[in-house]
């Protein structure tokens, strides 16, 4: 029985051959900003108030005028459908379950379309730009066309960054045969057997139309490793706000100008992110931002944070800090790779129950009742 995330990701590290769990696991360099993605939050301990009893704790919130379930939701995490077949649908079915909202990921193995056919009431789309800018425009215009409510620009990959993990076990999605991988595999007999009966390398959806028809997966691979990632400038971010008719979200910023600028430019709310730890490995974590970006851009504007999040208590702390919504990632990653459908649930409902006590045990009714007062910082920390 998994009681925590740290449960799930046990179970998953055993079901996954290292190079996929180092992928998922790892981080940038020295792995810092990874640590300390986790490590911040533990700076911070709840100073309960009793006899003020909460016999049910009210975890709804609202975002762009939809209530949602709970505070937190799915952050964008790619090649999910390589780590478990049918990785995308899966998570996106208990997310809509749960009713929070779920990113599909821009360099997921399911399609943008396939997803929205299931459903878009909690789906929204990040959009990583191609080089080819008419591919970028062709992409943002299919999201809007298939459904999606809210496009997520992210904008903290200007280079590829130095994942050491992954060059020692030469990862790459097309997951080449060698006889290490081959070993590998032989030693994580559940997962090779999933992944060969679903056709092996798996094509990424939501690329595949730029290329001739029944092109193989390795050469969809290879054409988005040409086209992806460039450096995104504020020109894209005016490019995408005149593009998209929705809500548009900036996704990895951490300085207070920049969250100001995009606003500015008309993104109706952020995302604080370091990646992951997945890039700049010696960037400050999003907790440790958030309190100067609220200050920069004022009580009005949406500030949504995600990294390092293990626990529900992470969430109240980023809540109680300033942050209005919360995105997991990997916490939530662990519970498909590990059980399917049925860990993603079961990853939700850790967290939720997490919260919900945290929140009876502080005499806290409302996600709004959240505040810096509710915190105690150690003098030392």
């Amino acid at each position: 029985m998994d009681h925590s995330i740290a449960d799930l990701e046990r179970r998953a590290k055993r079901y996954l051959p290292r190079v996929l769990y180092d992928y998922v696991a790892g981080g940038a360099e020295d792995e810092i900003g990874l640590r300390q993605s986790v490590q911040r939050y533990a700076r911070y301990q709840f100073l309960p108030r009793y006899g003020v009893p909460v016999a049910q704790p009210d975890l709804r919130t609202t975002l762009f005028g939809r209530t949602w379930s709970r505070p937190f939701g799915v952050a964008p995490t790619g090649y999910t459908g390589i780590l478990r077949p049918g990785g995308e649908s899966m998570v996106r079915a208990a997310a809509a379950r749960a009713d929070i909202p779920f990113i599909l990921s821009g360099v997921s193995v399911a399609s943008l379309e396939a997803i929205a056919a299931e459903a878009t009431v909690s789906s929204w789309y990040q959009v990583y730009p191609a080089r080819d800018h008419a591919i970028t425009q062709d992409i943002v215009r299919r999201a809007r066309d298939a459904g999606y409510p809210v496009l997520v620009v992210t904008m903290d990959m200007p280079r590829e960054a130095k994942r050491e993990r992954d060059w020692r076990n030469g990862f790459s999605p097309s997951l080449k045969y060698s006889p290490k991988r081959i070993l590998d595999g032989l030693l994580h007999p559940r997962w090779t057997v999933r992944h060969l009966l679903s056709g092996g390398v798996p094509t990424l959806g939501t690329w595949q139309p730029y290329l001739p028809p029944g092109a193989p997966a390795k050469d969809v691979l290879a054409f988005h490793a040409a086209q992806g990632f460039p450096a995104v400038s504020w020109e894209h971010i005016r490019n995408f706000r005149s593009l998209w008719p929705g809500q548009l979200v900036i996704k990895g910023l951490l300085h207070p100008e920049d969250v100001r600028r995009a606003i500015g430019l008309g993104a109706d709310g952020v995302i604080l992110s370091n990646h992951g730890g997945r890039q700049l490995d010696r960037a400050p974590t999003p907790l440790e931002c958030l309190a100067d970006v609220r200050q920069a851009v004022g009580p009005d504007a949406l500030v949504m944070l995600d990294g390092g999040i293990r626990r529900g208590a992470d969430i109240a702390i980023a809540l109680a800090l300033g942050a209005d919504y919360v995105f997991c990632g990997r916490a939530l990653l662990w519970g498909v790779i590990a059980n399917g459908e049925a860990g993603v649930d079961q990853a939700i409902h850790i967290l939720t129950d997490e919260l919900s006590r945290l929140m009876a045990q502080t005499g806290t009714a409302t996600i709004a009742d959240f505040a810096e007062h509710s915190l105690h910082r150690p003098k030392d920390a």
